[in-house]
Parts: C-alpha cells; structure tokens; sequence
C-alpha cells in the first residue's frame, strides 16, 4: 500500500506514520509514505519519503498525490488559533490546500481513499446537549468555517467518483505532549502536561466548560481505521462524528490530583481569557458517535485513561 500523509511532521503525522510502519494497524502492509510538511518528517525509515513544501502550492500538491497512491491522510492544517490572528493564511491551506490535494487525486483518475482531518470546530450556534452529525454547521471561527467548506468539497469530490473520501470531526486531543500549539484548545493538554512536568499554568475558560476531548493513541487508530471503512458501509454520508468523551476543565484536573497529588492541580490557576474562553463555548461539549461506534472507530474509557496514557508515556520518554 501506498500512502501519503500531509502535516507528516506534525504531532498526529508522525504518530499515524509510525503506525503504518509498525503494520500492526493496517491489514496491507505498507510499502511507501510520501510523507509531506512545511518541515521535513522526523522518522527515519527507508519507506519514509520526506517531502517539503505546502499544500497551499497547486505545484508541490501535484507533485505529492503521486499516480500509484491508495491512500491519503489529509492532516496538514493551520490551527484555530492562528487561522483567526491569520485569515488569509488559513484559508490558503485549510481551503485552498485542500482543493489543491483533491485536483491533484481527481488529474490522476485513481479515485485515492481520501481521509480528512475535520472538526468539532464545523459545529456552532445554538447547540442540542449531544449534537447530531447531521446538524446543521454553523461554525463561530475562521478555522472551523475552512473545515466545513472543506468537509463539503471531499464530499463533492467523492460524489463526482474522483476520490473515495471520508471526514473525520476529531475531538480536542489531549494529552499532546511537547510545547503548547497554536490551537485555541491548547489549554486542554496544558493543564494536564505542564502540572507534571513541574511548571504552572493557566486555564483560560471556566472549570465547569464542557469538552469534547480523546487521547492520542485513540485518535491515532481512528484515522488509521478510517482508511479501511467500507465506502458502502457510509451510505453517501461521508461526515462522521469520531467518538470522544465529555470531560471538564474540574474533572480534567480532579483526575490529574489523583494521578500525582494535590501539589500538582495546585500549579493551575484559572484566568479566564475572554477571547478563547468566548470561541470554546461555541465548541461542542458531546457529540452523537454512536454511527461511528458501529463503524468500528474506538473510544476512550473515561477521562483517568486519558491522563494515565499521557503518564505513562511521558515516563517512557
């Protein structure tokens, strides 16, 4: 099987290509990974092809989508965070890069699975408790307006039989490990990563917000069986809600003190940040997964799971 992953250098690229490589997720084994980013793919491996550039370039996504690739994971995106300070250039990767892609499958007339990295972020407005996939998307930010145009054109594409598309609404995924991002859900990880690794942090919307979040290992194995969903089994609705847990910021950091004690939830103070706190409350806190669930797409067991995975690895690191 040949694959190619944009945003490859990414948190999500490197660990869905580090499980393609270990063939323990995929039923055909891999053969070859274009692996594309603004920044050249870490993992070293002969199977590895690290290619830099930006899907934003019609050029560089042509050069990419390469005439014997089986599947796609779209990936590469600028964040909420930044496609708000940034609207210009989000809409050129997180729009015009994913058309860009989607031309360059449809000139190669080999109709490619095409797995799209959506999100929570395509639904806003006035909200039911547990939002249905098939609400309609009223999206509050410039990122999550780019997602659902995005989600629209995967669909159009797949429609036309130029791709075999799928698109994945991604919970908040937490915990990331490493530096904070430009995502405007940062903050989700930050108060679990940074109290145990020592440092104090700030949590910039109310303790009692609610959140729609999944680990990384889950989110990881849901795009990777995302590739293998029967295009039958979507029966035309190519938009699916990835399963994800309700959590708050006050049972996030409840679960941290039984993790690693009270001096640890002692290092998060809240501050509310108006601007953040103001987008996030447009965000979603539960969605209806249960399509997903019956499509075999895993979810996590509750948030104690979520935090003891990122433990567990960070000692392992």
């Amino acid at each position: 099987m040949n694959v190619l992953v944009t945003g490859a250098a990414g948190f999500l690229g490197t660990r869905v290509i580090e499980a393609l490589l270990d063939g323990g997720a995929s039923a055909t084994p891999v053969t070859r990974i274009v692996a594309a980013d603004i920044s050249a793919c870490p993992i070293a491996d002969p199977r590895v092809d690290a290619r830099v550039g930006t899907v934003a370039d019609a050029s560089f996504a042509r050069t990419i989508v390469e005439p014997d690739v089986d599947v796609i994971f779209h990936l590469a995106a600028v964040l909420s965070g930044q496609s708000e300070a940034e609207f210009d250039l989000g809409l050129q990767v997180n729009v015009d890069g994913t058309r860009n892609l989607l031309e360059a499958s449809r000139a190669r007339n080999t109709r490619p699975r095409f797995v799209f990295s959506s999100t929570v972020a395509v639904f806003g407005g006035d909200l039911p408790d547990e939002v249905p996939e098939e609400q309609v998307l009223r999206p509050q930010t410039s990122y999550g307006t780019a997602k659902a145009i995005a989600e629209l054109l995967v669909s159009e594409y797949s429609r036309r039989r130029f791709i075999d598309g799928i698109a994945c609404r991604l919970a908040t995924v937490a915990v990331r490990p490493g530096a904070p991002n430009s995502a405007l859900s940062s903050f989700v990880s930050g108060i679990i990563r940074e109290p145990l690794a020592g440092l104090d942090t700030v949590c910039p919307v109310p303790l009692d917000t609610p959140l729609w979040i999944s680990s990384p290992d889950v989110v990881t194995g849901n795009l990777i069986h995302a590739a293998r969903v029967p295009a039958s089994a979507l029966e035309g609705r190519l938009a699916i809600n990835l399963p994800g847990i309700t959590v708050t910021p006050d049972l996030m950091l409840a679960s941290l003190e039984r993790a690693a004690g009270a001096a640890a939830r002692a290092r998060v103070r809240c501050e509310i940040d108006p601007h953040v706190a103001r987008v996030v409350s447009t965000w979603p806190g539960a969605l209806d997964d249960r399509r997903a669930r019956r499509l075999g797409f895993s979810a996590d067991r509750s948030v104690d799971d979520v935090v003891a995975q990122y433990a567990a690895g960070r000692r392992t690191r």
